[in-house]
Parts: structure tokens; C-alpha cells; sequence
């Protein structure tokens, strides 16, 4: 399989009047043909600002692209005329954003929705995207496709609703579908129920994923790899084999950590992650997340670790990983 997408030194700001948010700050990652990556952090630290930038979302004022590449398929998408990049949004590249209710178009139906795309970037005739329409809200388990089409999004239930994204996101046949946070607002069992939906999709279609995510649950089932957020930098990346079972850096662990494990006693007490996100109009030249951890010395102030190769596709942004390692060997 070869490259789809190569983001390198991507940096995205927003000016404000409040000062500079380098909301995206030199964050460089790939996507193979067919392959899933995830995407995780807490929120803010520019998971769906990347996401926006790889489609040319951001909104001037304030936010700006300020450097980088992003190579699509063997094109620099940042350097597109806006309708060459039109072409891209929907046929290319589909997103399937966090919120379904206020992603569809209330006074739309569901028909009209998903078969906009199709007229749109293809050749289909309306009785021809109308089909299509039905096949792609039946492959997503939705039953009585053909009554749906005439229904509005508060006629159908959340779960519904995201299985409607999910349609609209593979109704051009992309190569890419980026999912921000698909789960968000539905219970666990639904949440399971997309998963799945969304795996099997893209493994039968042959389409690559970003996940985006805070849910680390998600991340060891469907992803192949993991790039780790915080504070607009990648801080480690690698197989999620390495994330779950060799983290070497303290903000990884620490998101770890706070997950609550079947293997743990009933009465045991999450550890959550201590303190807060940074202010990304006052970061420093030192590490970012220094306040927060716990292997943090004055090095850390001193100035930016960078990525490191620690095992085979494995790196990580820490200057005490060492420690971390040792520690985490001993107490097992």
C-alpha cells in the first residue's frame, strides 16, 4: 500500500485579539492506502483543527494556514485553486463531523442530503442518486431506506442520524473519510454498533480513516496507528500495540491511566490527568505539558524535546522517557 496523505509541518493559527492560538504547530503524519489512524488528546489540543485544515475549513479571520504541506494522492491540497479543493471536499475527502443534528440541515430531508453529493461531484441523474441514496442507507442498517428519504434529521434518532453521516460520507466513493469524534453524543451501545459499522465499511470498501478521538477504547479496537496530541504537537506516535502496551511518554500514560480497566477491582479510583490544557496563547519553550507531569525536572523548561525513535515506527517528544520506561518496568 502506498501514501494517501503526508501532512508535513502543518501549522494552523488563529489571531486574536487575546494574542496568537497556535492551535496546529508543526504537526507532520502520513495515512496509508486502506489504512485507520487515530488521532487522540484532550479537547483543544487541535485534533479537529487538523482535520479542518487537511479540507480547508479554517475561517479567515481569525484562523490561517501559516506553513506546511499537505499531500493528497500525490497533490499539495494547500496550494489548489478553491474549485479544484470544491472537487476534493465530498468526492476525495468526506468528513464526517461530531455533531449529527447540527451537521445535517434541519429543513432539508434526508433524501435531498445525500443525494446533493452525488449530483454534484458525479455524473448521476436524480433517479440515479435517488437509488444510490437507498443502497448506501440500507449498507449503514438503516431499515426502510426508501421511506427515510422523505423524512427530516428530528425524525430520526441520534444513532440514525450518525448512520445518515456515515451514508453521506461514503456516497462518492472517497478514499479518505476523516470521523471527528463519530461517537460523541450517543450511548455505548450505539457507539459500538457505528464502530463497527464504520470498521467493516472501510475494510470491505478499501477506504482510509482518520479517527479522531478522546476515547482511547476506540483507539485500541479500530485503529492501526495512534498519533498522540497535546498542545498542537504530536508527543508520541506509533502502532496502537506500542501506545497501549509500551507508552513512552507521561501524557500518554497519564490518558492511560484515566481509563477505567475491567482488570481492576470495583473500588479502585480512576487516576485522572492532573491540572490543565495549557493556554495556547502562552506557551513557553519548553515542553508543554511540564506542569502537568510527573516525571517533569528543569530540563523540560530548558526547551522542546523532539520526536525520537524509540522502537520500529514507535516515537516519542520526552526528555525523561528513560525514567518513565524504568518506572513503568518496575512496577510490573
Amino acid at each position: 500500500m502506498g501514501v494517501l496523505l503526508e501532512i508535513d509541518g502543518l501549522k494552523t493559527q488563529f489571531f486574536t485579539s487575546a494574542g496568537t492560538v497556535k492551535a496546529v504547530d508543526g504537526v507532520s503524519y502520513t495515512v496509508d492506502e486502506g489504512e485507520t489512524v487515530a488521532v487522540v488528546g484532550e479537547s483543544g489540543c487541535g485534533k479537529s483543527v487538523t482535520a479542518m485544515s487537511i479540507l480547508r475549513l479554517i475561517p479567515w479571520p481569525p484562523g490561517k494556514i501559516t506553513e506546511g504541506v499537505i499531500r493528497f494522492a500525490g497533490r499539495d491540497l494547500l496550494q489548489l485553486p478553491e474549485d479544484e479543493m470544491r472537487d476534493v471536499r465530498g468526492k476525495d475527502i468526506s468528513m464526517i463531523f461530531q455533531e449529527p443534528m447540527t451537521s445535517l440541515n434541519p429543513v432539508l430531508t434526508i433524501g435531498l442530503q445525500l443525494t446533493e453529493t452525488m449530483l454534484t461531484h458525479t455524473s448521476a441523474t436524480e433517479n440515479e442518486a435517488r437509488k444510490r441514496a437507498v443502497e448506501l442507507l440500507d449498507m449503514v442498517g438503516i431499515a426502510e431506506p426508501e421511506r427515510r428519504l422523505a423524512q427530516y434529521p428530528h425524525h430520526l434518532s441520534g444513532g440514525m442520524r450518525q448512520r445518515v453521516m456515515i451514508a453521506m460520507a461514503l456516497a462518492c466513493e472517497p478514499k479518505l473519510i476523516i470521523a471527528d469524534e463519530p461517537t460523541t453524543a450517543l450511548d455505548v451501545t450505539i457507539q459500538a454498533q457505528i464502530l463497527e459499522l464504520m470498521k467493516n465499511l472501510t475494510r470491505d470498501l478499501g477506504v482510509a480513516m482518520i479517527i479522531i478521538t478522546h476515547n482511547l477504547g476506540v483507539v485500541a479496537r479500530y485503529s492501526d496507528r495512534v498519533n498522540v496530541m497535546y498542545a498542537g504537537k504530536i508527543i508520541e506516535y506509533g502502532s496502537a500495540a506500542d501506545i497501549y502496551y509500551r507508552p513512552h511518554h507521561p501524557y500518554t500514560l497519564a490518558l492511560l491511566k484515566s481509563v477505567p480497566r475491567m482488570d481492576q477491582p470495583r473500588q479502585a479510583k480512576l487516576d485522572p490527568v492532573e491540572g490543565q490544557p495549557p493556554d495556547l496563547t502562552m506557551l513557553d519553550g519548553g515542553c508543554a505539558f511540564r506542569p502537568r507531569c510527573r516525571y517533569a525536572t528543569d530540563e523540560c523548561a530548558k526547551g522542546l524535546p523532539p520526536l525520537e525513535n524509540v522502537g520500529s515506527g514507535h516515537f516519542t517528544a520526552c526528555f525523561q522517557k528513560d525514567k518513565l520506561v524504568s518506572s513503568l518496568q518496575e512496577a510490573s
